[in-house]
């Protein structure tokens, strides 16, 4: 049976919806029924079933998950052994990150890793959702991730950096001599939330002040987002790595109170941490120990 559809069938039942889920894949929501119409028809019996709050796994799905999360590692196991034959090498490591800490970070963590392990390869996919790191985790297809901390118990955390969360501001936003944006003032702007469902540290930082925001999703990348902003069509909330070198047109300065999110590494808590995964960690925690510009 295609791995993919299984991979689709789980996107779907954790999201609760066949579109969000044609979001997450790339599919168009008709072509995911069909897909999942195929699958039953494969199966012999109903795995989804559809009500008015969205999908739900049937009784006989949610019989089937365990044996589905197994058959998608084993799947995921042998596309990395192919992989690896074919490359000739002795050991990939699949490294799923944030687009802004596979830009920032990476580079050099893996010109370190590489000089420490050159027998090494390793498969470094960025992402821009701030959950996808923690599903691919959970379903077996990656072996590493750089994310914010979520709330998934399939992840052995190791805490790594505090990011700041700053106020994107158009050039000519009044201040008053302020050297820090009051959470509060947000309220009632135009706010352009950044995609990816970074909506959830945002959030985290505004729910306890009870700040309710007039927010558009900006379905763009963290640089055009930012570039809407210089161009006075609302503000914005980002942290520092998703900022950096990228401040020419706008004002970016820390909020108040204070707000940042966690990131870390993470690796599955049932699978046992190769001697090259240590070796990665100890040059990620070396290169994390000199000041970030």
């Amino acid at each position: 049976m295609d791995s993919k559809k299984f991979e689709i069938l789980m996107a779907a039942a954790e999201m609760g919806s066949l579109s969000k889920a044609s979001e997450r894949v790339g599919y168009t929501q008709s072509g995911l029924t069909h897909m999942m119409d195929a699958l039953e028809r494969e199966v012999g019996f109903p795995l989804l079933q559809r009500n008015h709050s969205g999908i739900q796994l049937t009784q006989q799905g949610a019989q089937l998950m365990p044996a589905i999360r197994e058959f998608l590692q084993a799947s995921a196991n042998l596309e990395n052994q192919i992989r690896t034959i074919a490359e000739k090498k002795h050991e990939v490591i699949r490294i799923a990150a944030y687009a802004s800490i596979a830009m920032h970070w990476m580079p050099e963590i893996l010109y370190r890793f590489r000089r420490m392990c050159p027998e090494v390869n390793v498969d470094l996919r960025m992402v821009d959702h701030a959950l996808e790191p923690f599903e691919l985790l959970e379903s077996g297809q990656t072996d590493v991730i750089f994310a914010s901390r979520q709330s998934y118990s399939c992840c052995e955390w190791v805490p790594l950096y505090n990011e700041r969360m700053y106020a994107i501001l158009p050039r000519d936003y009044p201040l008053k001599g302020r050297n820090a944006f009051p959470l509060e003032e947000f309220a009632g702007q135009e706010f352009l939330m950044p995609y990816g469902r970074f909506d959830i540290d945002v959030m985290a930082a505004l729910k306890p002040l009870g700040v309710r925001l007039n927010a558009k999703l900006a379905r763009v990348d963290d640089e055009t987002v930012i570039r809407m902003v210089g161009c006075g069509l609302g503000v914005s909330m980002m942290t520092e790595l998703m900022i950096r070198g990228r401040t020419d047109d706008v004002l970016c300065i820390p909020v108040d109170p204070p707000a940042n999110r966690e990131l870390g590494m993470g690796t599955h808590v049932r699978r046992s941490m190769s001697d090259s995964i240590r070796k990665l960690k100890e040059c990620v925690l070396n290169y994390l120990q000199k000041p970030q510009a």
